[in-house]
């Protein structure tokens, strides 16, 4: 095992990963921008060593920085968290020269599911069910590109082959629409992502998103942690997350399971990784997959006990999985909100300090957070200041105790959007699980 492992991250999940690395006896160097001096984790690490400025640019996201203080500080490997540099090819592969261990994904590997162009090759050569759509990228013949869209049939999303988190897609309804689509995404995807590749799928008009976990080893092992539906979303950004998603049969599941495992040792997968999905008419079509870590991933842990990321680090160090697929039960039902910095109706971040912070409890509630009374959030990052978890022996359970977690949590001297969740959490569309990936979005503009 590590002796000694760099957090390159900050907020709830540097400090999730520094939990898991005290459990298992590994020493740990918190990393920090100038602005984030006074993160709980910084002041909990082992060693700290400041990176540059509060610009993300400067700091989380400057490659060498971040080796630097790998090598002074004597550490063996780097854990990238989710965001920032974690499904970065060139961070992992410029990690492994280095002579540390990357706490994930081989480079190749994130380069492979990186680009969407060649993850849906790999995705449909395994057997996954795939979005029909056009494999080989939108070229400047505009009558191909017509030709294309005709063929996979109106409405179509035009997206990056670079693209994640929501951005660098646009939905075309009609032809007359289609050049100018393509124009504006490709300039945006260029800009976004250095690529500016795109390729075409259809646009399903009311699908729910679900998603499954994996974990593989360096054996050729790999096992599934069932799914999660995602489709609280507003912008294509989650709000909500459960486990399991409802309305999935055993048989789906199983389904779906043996064909991304099967996938997971095709393309050589290790680590943790999440397959995405739009999930509509009782079929499954592959989007993307997260060769990281993600921000849901204690809905999945709650609900099988299995430890996500102490997983990722005896992955990482070498070790097989110590479970087969026969192991892993589903036990109750869980549900996470996330917590932001920001007006829960208008979305406008609401950065400042937190004069009283009181955390909820009680049995089946966990929370996720780096806030502490006198805690300054600050303005140059993502607004998630927390996750808030809940787990009921059904998904009625399940919300009742989301319900008063969400009217105990106390959050005081900034705005944030609890008071959206709480509207959620009585809303019959989400109560009744009727909602579907566009919903939050048709409800707010009403």
């Amino acid at each position: 095992m590590f002796e000694k492992l760099v957090i390159a991250n900050r907020g709830e999940i540097a400090l999730r990963i520094l939990r898991a690395c005290r459990d298992m006896g590994i020493k740990t160097v918190a990393i920090h921008s100038e602005a984030d001096r006074d993160l709980m984790h910084v002041g909990m690490a082992d060693e700290s060593v400041c990176i540059g400025p509060a610009s993300s640019a400067q700091s989380y996201l400057n490659i060498p920085a971040i080796i630097s203080a790998a090598e002074v500080t004597d550490a063996t490997a780097i854990h990238p968290g989710y965001g920032f540099l974690s499904e970065n090819a060139e961070f992992a592969e410029v990690v492994e020269s280095s002579g540390f261990v990357f706490i994930g994904p081989k480079s190749d590997t994130i380069r492979l599911m990186g680009d969407k162009i060649s993850a849906k090759r790999a995705m449909e050569a395994a057997g996954v069910p795939c979005v029909p759509g056009s494999i080989e990228p939108i070229s400047d013949d505009m009558g191909r590109a017509k030709q294309i869209a005709q063929d996979i049939g109106y409405p179509v999303m035009v997206k990056a082959a670079g693209g994640g988190g929501g951005r660098g897609m646009r939905v075309v309804e009609s032809e007359s629409e289609l050049a100018e689509a393509i124009s504006l995404t490709r300039t945006e995807a260029g800009a976004a992502f250095n690529d500016d590749r795109l390729f075409m799928e259809k646009f399903l008009q009311a699908p729910r998103h679900v998603e499954f976990q994996v974990l593989a080893d360096n054996y050729g092992n790999a096992i599934h942690l069932c799914e999660r539906d995602c489709s609280m979303q507003r912008r294509n950004q989650k709000v909500i997350e459960e486990a399991p998603a409802f309305g999935i049969t055993e048989e789906q599941r199983s389904f779906i399971g043996e064909r991304i495992t099967r996938a997971c040792r095709e393309i050589g997968y290790r680590g943790a990784g999440t397959f995405e999905f739009l999930y509509a008419n009782g079929e499954f079509y592959f989007i993307e997959m997260n060769t990281r870590v993600q921000v849901e991933h204690p809905v999945t842990e709650m609900i099988t006990g299995i430890d996500i990321v102490k997983q990722q680090l005896l992955i990482a160090a070498g070790e097989k999985l110590s479970f087969t697929q026969d192991d892993i039960k589903i036990r109750g039902h869980a549900i996470e909100c996330r917590i932001n910095a920001e007006h829960p109706y208008t979305f406008i971040p609401c950065p400042g300090k937190v004069t009283h912070f009181h955390c909820p409890g009680g049995p089946g509630i966990r929370v996720d957070t780096h806030l502490y009374n006198g805690y300054t959030v600050p303005p140059h990052y993502d607004s998630m200041i927390g996750k808030l978890l809940s787990i009921g022996h059904s998904r009625e359970g399940a919300i009742t105790r989301m319900k008063g977690a969400l009217h105990e949590i106390v959050i005081e001297g900034i705005t944030t959007n609890v008071p959206l969740l709480q509207d959620l959490m009585l809303d019959p569309v989400f109560v009744n699980a009727e909602h579907n990936i566009h919903y939050l979005e048709t409800k707010l503009k009403e």
